[in-house]
């Protein structure tokens, strides 16, 4: 076998299947195209350049058939391309949260994207069903073409556009509802500015090599990375809509990208009297990150 690392994966979630690397050779199979994008390493192992967001897209394709059959994925030029060893590690964190359920389990994405990937993920692994929403009319179009593309899934996933922009929960949320998790991928920035900054700082940690200007599909649309405040006052928001259906969640997550972020976060989940609050730590490669979890009794 091809692998990129003969190396365990430890910082990944024990239950995530990308612990010991791709097996290039496996994957080149399924996806042929992905043959050409393979970089043979000194010492024989196969990689790909991962600051390449063409490379990255060919690389999930191959996973998302070979490892969750889901055998139609794409992305619209320019939208944000994920990760997938990461993005199912929170899915695995959400069902160590979960713990044993015995009936239908439901999820709540925000902010799904084009890539509707934690919907896609959540539904071929585990099963789940969810209400994805997001803000954008060309995010909501594929991701609702993707799920009815996989039939895997297609009867799993409802794809939702939230008309008002500034809100989270309302509009969405029926009095009636009733979701076991949200989750979220926040905008990280509070500006493009620092969206691109950030962009230019993990292709630097990614290839070791100093760049001016981000490619623009490695980096994702605004609403996919930035907004005013940044995800303090994006998650901020989420807290106080949080209150207002409480009846209609089990938990509430979010990723959390600054560690510095917490402390105001706590603080408020403390006024709003949320009744359980945890913190769970996760990380891919040089990236550190945390769940933010809370509940009401």
């Amino acid at each position: 076998m091809s692998k990129t690392s003969q190396t365990v994966k430890t910082n990944l979630h024990p239950a995530n299947m990308h612990r010991h690397g791709y097996d290039f050779d496996k994957l080149c199979l399924v996806l042929p195209a992905l043959k050409s994008l393979l970089i043979t390493l000194d010492n024989g192992h196969k990689t790909l350049d991962f600051s390449d967001p063409e490379s990255v897209k060919c690389l999930n394709q191959a996973l998302l058939k070979e490892d969750y059959q889901i055998d139609f994925w794409d992305i619209p030029t320019g939208y944000l391309c994920p990760a997938i060893p990461g993005r199912v590690d929170y899915l695995h964190y959400i069902a160590d949260l979960l713990g044993d359920i015995d009936e239908k389990i439901v999820g709540f994405d925000i902010g799904t994207g084009a890539s509707c990937i934690y919907p896609l993920l959540g539904a071929s692994h585990y099963g789940w069903y969810f209400k994805a929403t997001d803000i954008d009319p060309v995010s909501i179009k594929t991701a609702q073409a993707l799920a009815k593309s996989n039939k895997k899934v297609a009867n799993k996933i409802k794809v939702v556009l939230q008309n008002q922009s500034s809100s989270i929960f309302k509009g969405i949320v029926k009095r009636r509802d009733y979701f076991h998790f949200s989750m979220c991928n926040p905008p990280f920035h509070s500006s493009l500015a620092e969206a691109e900054a950030g962009s230019l700082r993990k292709i630097k940690n990614l290839t070791g090599q100093k760049v001016e200007k981000a490619r623009l599909n490695f980096g994702g649309q605004k609403a996919e990375l930035w907004c005013e405040g940044g995800e303090v006052a994006f998650i901020s928001k989420m807290i106080d809509e949080s209150v207002e259906v409480k009846s209609c969640f089990g938990w509430f997550t979010t990723l959390v990208s600054k560690k510095d972020s917490l402390a105001p976060l706590k603080k408020q989940l403390k006024q709003v009297k949320a009744s359980d609050v945890k913190v769970i730590n996760m990380s891919q490669g040089q990236k550190v990150s945390r769940i933010l979890c809370w509940r009401f009794n």
